[in-house]
């Protein structure tokens, strides 16, 4: 364990990028007689196309401007949503779809040969006046970059920090013309797109905790490296995204549900990750405050995992989230190098039972007292975050590579000094040992199985499920350049089916 990676102010990120001002971006726009839009706002006034009009120029570039505020009027306009939310990305997708139609329906491109339509759209939340609701908000724009192309289009999710409302809906209108701005110039290169995102602003302002670009302008990006480009730009401090590589906004997975998370390098996924998260997920299951019908299971990297050699290496990033994403899992990328920071993230979204998958080894470093310094309770603050909520760690064992001792709850060696602590939580049961698992894979190690997959030699497929090995293989993933067909070919549904098998069996109970 080491400590959290430093927040990073984005805006700090190249210093010799010249930075325009929300004006300067809109009177650009303004001025460009091929850009053609129409502006949709809900909530937080309408302060993204204010800019524009007070810029100059925007009687050609503004087609309309809307703010179906009032709840009917809105559900009039773009149809009821079926959970009743109105801030949520679903509404945002209606109003993106629903306003660029009708740019193209309603104009003739003979009259338009040369614009370029676009439609932007927000729907905002700003904090509340008693300061119990935080301000967050979606925002898109759906746009071309040449007349007859096909649009492309540009989503985001923001958390506004600012403790007053008026402050909030300033930061908005600066946010969404710099994503205005950002998709229409910036386009070709999404990581510039991404850091022009927090132009005029920084993180205490705002978080953008999930972004997703699509359509012919972003073929070839890869919407899981955007993912780990906000965590690692510090734009904010944990990304989801799920099996099918969508970017996903944490509410919308983690919101009132049981959560299970286990952290690994899977660099790549052996036998012994599967066996953990496998029995980890029966102990959870049966447990009386869990509901397996309202669980979630999140496979976790931190960013240290991501540059233990240095720099982040985003192919291998790439070849970790083909493997997750192929067996089926969703997959959660944070700083969160401490684990009590981790519990409180999912805190933000649920009050239910949390669960915790830990080999022994880890556990030694959560007692470790060096790592809680910067608290003004040191261990104690740490561990009163962690257990003050419903969590439970899994704790699985693990054999020393030395000694080749079994270190379990009972023979983890813990400092004297915080034996009474840990024995505290033995004894209340929320540190609890996973006694069925498999001995004969005790011995297997990540590093050891990337080393012999670097190196071509035989070996690291029996260290792997066959499903694991069949990935690598196919996709050439960690080095891999044998020429060894998979013994067992399975397509992708077959793939992620064995997986499932392997997690979920006899979990029922």
């Amino acid at each position: 364990m080491t400590t959290d990676v430093e927040t990073l102010n984005p805006r700090a990120l190249d210093p010799n990028r010249v930075i325009l001002s929300a004006k300067q971006k809109a009177l650009r726009i303004n001025l460009n007689q091929d850009l053609y839009g129409t502006f949709a706002e809900i909530g937080a006034g309408q302060e993204v196309v204010r800019h524009f009009f007070r810029a100059g120029g925007a009687s050609g570039t503004i087609a309309k401007a809307i703010s179906a505020y009032d709840k009917d009027f809105s559900d009039a306009i773009y149809g009821k949503e079926a959970k009743g939310r109105y801030v949520c990305e679903a509404r945002l997708v209606k109003m993106l779809q629903h306003e660029y139609r009708l740019m193209t329906t309603r104009l003739d491109r003979k009259d338009h040969p040369t614009k370029h339509f676009f439609a932007f759209a927000n729907t905002v939340a700003t904090i509340n006046y008693h300061k119990t609701i935080q301000g967050h908000g979606w925002f898109g724009l759906k746009f071309q970059t040449a007349p007859e192309r096909e649009p492309s289009e540009v989503i985001l999710h923001a958390r506004l920090h600012e403790q007053d409302a008026l402050l909030q809906q300033q930061t908005v209108g600066i946010l969404g013309v710099n994503l205005i701005y950002g998709s229409l110039f910036l386009h070709k290169r999404p990581k510039d797109l991404l850091q022009s995102l927090y132009d005029e602003l920084d993180r205490d302002q705002v978080e953008i905790d999930m972004i997703q670009m699509n359509g012919p302008d972003f073929e070839g990006v890869d919407n899981r490296l955007l993912s780990l480009q906000l965590v690692k730009n510090g734009m904010t401090d944990a990304v989801i995204f799920s099996p099918d590589g969508r970017n996903l906004q944490a509410a919308d997975v983690l919101y009132k549900k049981n959560i299970l998370a286990i952290r690994g390098s899977f660099r790549p996924v052996t036998k012994v990750n599967i066996d953990m998260i496998a029995k980890g997920l029966r102990k959870f299951k049966q447990e009386s405050k869990v509901d397996p019908r309202s669980l979630q299971v999140l496979f976790e990297i931190t960013l240290n995992n991501l540059s233990s050699e240095g720099d982040i290496d985003e192919q291998d990033f790439l070849d970790r989230a083909d493997i997750l994403c192929n067996i089926g899992q969703t997959v959660l990328i944070s700083n969160y190098q401490k684990y009590y920071k981790l519990i409180e993230f999912f805190s933000r979204y649920t009050k239910k039972r949390m669960g915790l998958i830990l080999g022994a080894g880890s556990l030694v470093e959560v007692f470790n007292e060096k790592y809680y310094r910067d608290l003004n309770g040191g261990i104690l603050e740490s561990f009163g975050i962690l257990f003050s909520r419903d969590l439970k760690i899994y704790l699985y064992p693990w054999k020393d590579e030395s000694s080749e001792a079994l270190w379990t709850s009972t023979t983890t060696p813990i400092h004297p000094r915080l034996k009474p602590l840990y024995e505290y939580l033995l004894f209340n049961k929320r540190i609890v040992d996973i006694e069925d698992y498999d001995p004969e894979i005790l011995d297997i190690f990540s590093r050891t199985a990337l080393q012999r997959i670097r190196e071509g030699e035989e070996g690291w497929e029996a260290m792997v499920p066959d499903f694991v090995d069949q990935i690598i293989k196919d996709k050439c993933l960690f080095g891999y350049c044998g020429s060894t067909p998979p013994s067992k070919p399975m397509d992708k549904d077959e793939i992620a089916a064995a997986a499932a098998r392997a997690i979920d069996h006899d979990t029922s109970n």
